[in-house]
Order: structure tokens, then C-alpha cells, then sequence
């Protein structure tokens, strides 16, 4: 079976991971610190903490933030359950806005439309690796205080306006998971704009710890001691995967140049055909893609999914609007919230892509696709 996704890991990956589990440290040491500059430069951010997953992230995110029980977080149902999910659990109700009908994006008039004096935060998703519209998206809070935040699970790497991905919004969380645009095996990270907001995060992810006397509450001890003043967690990135990810790193312009050239492969393939819709890339954006999102038009998503897996390709629908969970039916959110993003998902199916994906294996799935629709 071709999957839809997989990670690319080579030797030098391999030898980085090594040296880390020959060395003094598995976990809170100097790779992790390392890692987390390299990310922070990377995006143009005041700092980066790195977290054990890209739900980690989220979290993590909505806490340095304060989100918590009384606040709004207005965000796109076609993402990940996580995006929602995470702000729900530290109290903050969840208000879906609809998304645009080229991209997948939220759409900055459902969002304007959408909030109220009760929202925190409004938390937009980078679809399939297209950078979320952040000016829009900022004028259609009209000038409250809300914070932006940029779900980039899937584009690291990209910029918009030659801003990069990590420097759009207040806030901007990383997904490192196998399938995403480089790996850590399992893994994450907030940057953040304010230097505030990313101590905020890192105190977080280490249980809610504080050492620096400074910022306690009681006399020093002695160098052992430490306060706990607000709940954290336990999401700290070990050193043997902070390793993996600085070697990813390096790799980073090569993973998006073979996805660039991925996904044109597709569009040239597939161009002109009356059923589909393909992706779009608006001016000024300059995607990592992470998804090809296919549209088919005719009702026959089903048909075509079935289809492709039954001759090897395995292909993955993104997303189940995140409002059809049970989690979220049950406290009365109703399917027919946002129709732009159920038709979306309705028409959606995502192709293989991944940087050793070959040009013999687009081509094929490439021919299953026109044959099925009779092109």
C-alpha cells in the first residue's frame, strides 16, 4: 500500500539520535536547547519551546495564553480535533467559523461575525500547508484584544508575503509527527512574538515549575528549590528526539522543494478536469505542503476513495469537521454550522505526498484518478 504520508529518516538522522544516547543526556539538555533556537529563528519568533506532541502545542499555546473557563477561542472545523479540543479542555468554549471555499482557511468574515466580547483567541489552521490569511483575519477582530494564533501543523517552512510561518500571528504551533514536514517521531512546539508568552509556555510544559528566584514567591532555599504557583504539565521534548529534529532541520528546504514539485506534478496531471478542484495557492503565499486536497464535485468521494485503495493508494480524507464528534454534538453543536467547510469535506480526499514519493508513483495515482472520473 502507497501511503499517504510517511517520513523521510537517513543516516545522518540515524547517527544524530545515536550520539544522543551515548551521551549524558536523554532529556532536558543541551539538544533540546539547541532544537528550540533553531525553530525560533527559523520563524522569526522571540523564542520556541519544544513539547511531546502538536496537540502538546496547542495546549501548551491556550495556557501561555490564559485561556481558560469564560473565554471564547473561534477556530475552523476542518482541522484536526485537537485544535478544538484543546482550548475546551482548560474550560474555554469552542466557537467554529466557517472557512473560505479556495483554500480551506478560516474565513476572516465568518470569524468577524463570530466574535464577541467573551473571545480570547482566535485560532486559525494553515490547511493542507497554506499559510492562514493573518491580515484578514486581524482586521476582522476590529481592534479588540484578541490574540491570533496560527495552527502550522502542516507548513512549517512557508511564509506569506515573505513573512514566515511563526512570525503571522501571536502565537504559531508545530506539529513534528512522522507525516508531517520534518519529524521528531512524535513531537511539537509554540513560538511565540512575546518574549512573555514563551516563558509563559515553557513554564507549562515543565509541570508548572519556576526556579528563578525571581519569580517565586518565597525566600531562595537553595539551589534545589522550586515553586509550583499555576498547574502545568509534563510535556517536555527529550534530547534524542530534539536530535532527530535539528537534523531534520537541515533538510527542511529539501523536503519543501520536493513537495513543491509534488504537488505541481499533481496539478499538471489532473488540470482541466470538469469533477475536481485542486488546490490553490493565493498571491503572495508560498506553501509547504503538507496535503494534496483533491475536490471531486460529482458526489463520488466515496466511490473514488474506495477505489484507490483498493488498488494500493492510501489515500486519507482531512477533516471530519471537528463539530460531528460526539464530543462536541453532545453539547449541542449541530451539523449545518458551517456549510462551506461540510461541503468541503464532502469533496475532499488527500493524495499520497511525501518527499520520497517518486514521479512514477504520482503518475500512477495521477492515472487512477482520470480513469476513475473518465478523463
Amino acid at each position: 500500500m502507497l501511503p499517504y504520508g510517511r517520513q523521510s529518516v537517513n543516516e545522518d538522522d540515524v547517527a544524530a539520535v545515536s550520539s544522543v544516547l551515548t551521551s549524558d543526556w536523554l532529556t532536558t539538555g543541551p539538544w533540546v536547547q539547541q532544537f528550540e533556537k533553531e525553530l525560533a529563528d527559523l520563524a522569526g519568533a522571540a523564542g520556541a519551546v519544544s513539547v511531546t506532541s502538536g496537540t502538546a502545542a496547542l495546549h501548551t499555546a491556550y495556557a501561555a495564553l490564559g485561556v481558560g473557563a469564560g473565554d471564547e477561542v473561534v477556530t475552523t472545523p476542518m482541522t484536526f480535533v485537537a485544535t478544538a479540543s484543546s482550548a475546551a479542555l482548560l474550560g474555554a468554549t469552542v466557537v467554529f467559523a466557517d472557512v473560505c471555499e479556495d483554500t480551506g482557511n478560516l474565513d476572516p468574515a465568518a470569524v468577524a461575525a463570530a466574535v464577541t466580547d467573551r473571545t480570547a483567541v482566535v485560532a486559525g489552521v494553515d490547511y493542507g500547508g497554506h499559510p492562514i490569511d493573518a491580515e484578514g483575519l486581524r482586521a476582522a477582530v476590529g481592534g479588540r484584544d484578541i490574540a491570533l494564533l496560527e495552527d502550522a501543523a502542516h507548513s512549517i517552512g512557508g511564509s506569506l508575503d515573505g513573512v514566515p510561518v511563526g512570525s503571522l500571528a501571536d502565537v504559531t504551533t508545530f506539529s513534528f509527527f512522522p507525516t508531517k514536514n520534518l519529524t521528531t517521531a512524535e513531537g511539537g512546539a509554540v513560538v511565540a512574538l512575546d518574549p512573555d508568552v514563551v516563558q509563559a509556555a515553557a513554564t507549562f510544559k515543565n509541570i508548572g515549575m519556576v526556579k528563578d528566584p525571581a519569580r517565586m514567591r518565597a525566600r531562595d532555599e537553595g539551589a534545589w528549590f522550586y515553586e509550583v504557583p499555576a498547574f502545568g504539565l509534563n510535556y517536555r521534548l527529550p534530547d534524542v528526539l530534539a536530535a532527530l529534529g535539528s537534523n531534520q532541520l537541515r533538510r527542511l528546504s529539501a523536503f519543501k522543494a520536493r513537495r513543491d514539485e509534488i504537488h505541481d506534478r499533481y496539478n499538471a496531471g489532473l488540470a482541466g478536469i470538469d469533477e475536481l478542484t485542486l488546490p490553490v495557492t493565493r498571491p503572495g503565499a508560498d506553501p509547504t505542503w503538507h496535503l494534496y486536497a483533491l475536490r471531486i464535485r460529482d458526489g463520488r468521494r466515496r466511490e473514488l476513495f474506495d477505489h484507490l485503495r483498493a488498488s494500493g493508494i492510501g489515500v486519507q480524507v482531512n477533516y471530519i469537521p471537528a463539530y460531528w464528534h460526539p464530543v462536541f454534538t453532545d453539547q449541542g453543536y449541530q451539523r449545518g454550522m458551517c456549510p462551506v467547510a461540510e461541503r468541503f469535506y464532502e469533496q475532499e480526499i488527500s493524495l499520497p505526498l511525501f518527499p520520497d514519493l517518486s514521479d512514477h508513483d504520482v503518475d500512477r495515482v495521477i492515472d487512477l484518478v482520470r480513469g476513475f472520473v473518465g478523463a
